[in-house]
């Protein structure tokens, strides 16, 4: 649990060959491009990249045998139809040669991740999983939720499948081990316990309420329990309680009494029966209409950790079990697997998958499939939970894919919109001033691709929110004409909401007309006369009409819905940026002060005001700043 490998293991420069074929766009001209890189293949092991006439990766696959793989696309008739649309676009292939077939299948999913072709199973999830941290680095390990690359040294627990079951299961760590979640530079600077310590989810070790021995006992308590060992913590914790009470020590009975309750909670919130399975990662899969689902469930020391549905793209005409491994592959790329992988059907390279899984987690991987008992059970329990997320998602795609529909009818697009974004501004009488920029698809809110743009323009008068507006557009579509101006790709909009009305319209307008785009549908979303109460949302075309929908009407509400995703992403940015704001300080402007430095100024003179009025000679006698720190300082506020 304790790390990954890295995942950028392959370099680029070991591409042997790069072959262009022929660009006439058709089935015989791939297929002469095909073979003409087959000639210089040799029977070794790697991975095979397919560009179209652009260069562009149309598909990223693995062989054993570059040669015999890479020939396959040459028999047309073999292929199925997905495959041959694939190999009439190719025009050229990249070759990278690799010592052994697990290095090619790790490859495979590294470069399918980095250039997400259109003809590979894609996992379609970019948000990263949460782990505990329990660190190594101080005296009194702080315990804390993770996310990212484990950089920081100390024992890593997970993965979790959302942020909600980390935070409940760090909240129910905190009563049961009293472990502290402060920082290093909070806890070093307390001279009283804090509100934690009151409410008994901390043993205070910041102001000696425990010695550094008993904090370890606690450290150690708690790793035995995240590693699945909760029995003998309970009849630990059982037996100190008994022993405190025929002590007739009551009050320190009491707080083992809270602190076996808490493990009971953890133990009662897992729901799932996984005893004896010890660490495992569970997959099922669904499919119904050319949909496929997968449910995946993280078992960690018997303990259930949360369970999430995936969705992946690109699975036409694909069979299941391939689907399935191209969906582990990629999976694993960034979170380590568990030493079991339980999967409810054969794959079709179980053992290569698990010797490609095994070598960069430093332990050996089993992947199986349950047949009976235990693991049988939850291999069923998660092949339900996949099928009932099917079914929402279907349901959900068709209400979402009607409500797409009465978007475009309304607007009069041509087709239902792939692409919405929405803008908003947020500011305090023109401080701290940033723009916001949301996006919706037909699957719902792309989290990933919202945007903050910062109002830094001095053109833009504070508190003009038609000139941040201008500033916010201006600066999004003069980038997307620069990356990408044949629209080729998914980053332009098919539909852009503003938040405001006919005068916010008008310069949202004004920007792409001096850009010269004329084919994006632009409207203003404003508040009606009642301020927006009972639904009377006013929409402010670019033609000048003005539409209203009746108060019941279900593309009301998505469209309000979308509009105060913008509004709530918009002034939750706003309120980071004043946050960081506040505890800004003038000292920060001065080159070559760190946060030690800073503080021991403020420490000596007060306010920074008067660091910056002091003497040279004031300067050098603060504690921690040396004769040129000091001569810095004074150089800064007396340059002139």
């Amino acid at each position: 649990m304790s790390g990954y490998g890295p995942p950028d293991r392959f370099n680029e420069e070991k591409a042997t060959f790069a072959v262009r074929g022929a660009d006439a766009p058709d089935l015989e001209a791939g297929v002469a491009a095909i073979r003409n890189v087959v000639q210089t293949l040799p029977l070794k092991p790697g991975v095979y990249r397919m560009h179209d006439a652009r260069g562009d990766v149309l598909y990223v696959g693995k062989a054993r045998a570059l040669k015999n793989r890479v020939t396959n696309y040459t028999q047309v008739e073999r292929l199925p139809r997905r495959l041959q649309r694939m190999v009439a676009l190719t025009r050229s292939m990249t070759i990278v040669t690799t010592n052994n077939e697990a290095e090619a299948l790790l490859l495979e999913a590294q470069l399918i991740k980095r250039y997400r072709p259109a003809y590979n199973v894609l996992l379609r999830d970019d948000k990263s999983f949460p782990f505990i941290l329990l660190r190594a680095d101080h005296d009194f390990p702080r315990i804390q939720k993770h996310r990212g690359a484990r950089r920081a040294k100390g024992d890593y627990y997970g993965p979790f499948a959302s942020a909600g079951s980390v935070n409940t299961t760090l909240n129910a760590l905190q009563k049961l081990f009293l472990l502290r979640s402060c920082t290093d530079g909070f806890f070093k600077t307390r001279d009283r316990p804090c509100l934690l310590f009151q409410i008994k989810r901390c043993s205070a070790p910041c102001v000696g309420r425990i010695d550094a021995a008993g904090y370890a006992e606690l450290v150690a308590d708690a790793k035995r329990f995240l590693s699945g060992k909760a029995t003998d913590v309970q009849a630990k914790l059982g037996a100190q309680m008994t022993a405190a009470a025929e002590a007739m020590d009551f009050e320190l009975a009491a707080v083992l009494r809270d602190r076996l309750k808490a493990l009971t909670f953890i133990q009662g919130s897992q729901f799932i029966n996984a005893e004896g399975v010890g660490d495992a990662d569970i997959f099922a899969l669904a499919r119904h209409e050319g949909v496929i689902g997968i449910q995946a469930f993280f078992i960690r020391g018997g303990q259930n950790w949360g369970h999430r549905s995936f969705f992946p793209a690109h699975t036409t005409d694909v069979p299941e079990e391939e689907v399935l491994q191209q969906f582990l592959m990629q999976f694993y790329e960034e979170v380590p697997p568990a030493r079991c992988v339980l999967v409810d059907r054969a794959l079709p390279e179980a053992a290569l998958l698990a010797e490609a899984l095994s070598a960069p987690a430093g332990r050996k991987i089993a992947i199986e499939v349950p047949r009976r008992g235990t693991r049988r059970r939850l291999i069923d329990q998660a092949r339900r939970n996949a099928e009932e997320a099917l079914e929402r998602r279907l349901a959900e795609s068709t209400t979402q894919a009607k409500l797409n529909r009465e978007v475009a009818d309304l607007f009069e697009l041509a087709e239902p919109p792939q692409r919405i974004e929405i803008y908003d501004n947020s500011h305090i009488q023109g401080t701290n001033a940033l723009g916001a920029m949301v996006v919706a698809g037909p699957e719902g809110f792309r989290k990933g691709q919202y945007r903050k743009f910062n109002i830094r323009s001095k053109d833009t008068i504070p508190g003009d929110d038609f000139g941040m507006m201008r500033e916010v557009l201006t600066r999004r579509f003069a980038r997307a004409l620069e990356e990408d101006p044949d629209r080729d790709g998914d980053t332009w909009p098919d539909l852009v909401l503003i938040d405001g009305g006919r005068g916010q319209l008008n310069a949202a307008r004004a920007v792409l007309e001096e850009l010269g785009i004329e084919d994006i549908c632009m409207v203003g979303v404003a508040k009606g006369p009642h301020h927006g109460r009972e639904g009377r949302e006013v929409f402010h075309l670019m033609d000048g009409r003005e539409l209203t929908l009746p108060v019941n009407a279900p593309v009301l509400f998505y469209l309000q819905r979308l509009r105060d995703e913008a509004h709530r992403f918009a002034i939750g940015a706003h309120r980071q940026k004043r946050a960081k704001a506040i505890g800004a300080s003038p000292l920060d402007e001065v080159p070559g002060i760190g946060p030690a430095r800073k503080k021991a100024l403020l420490m000596h003179f007060g306010t920074a005001r008067a660091v910056r009025d002091a003497s040279l000679a004031d300067l050098q006698k603060a504690p921690g700043v040396s004769a040129t720190v000091a001569q810095q300082v004074y150089d800064f506020y007396h340059a002139k």
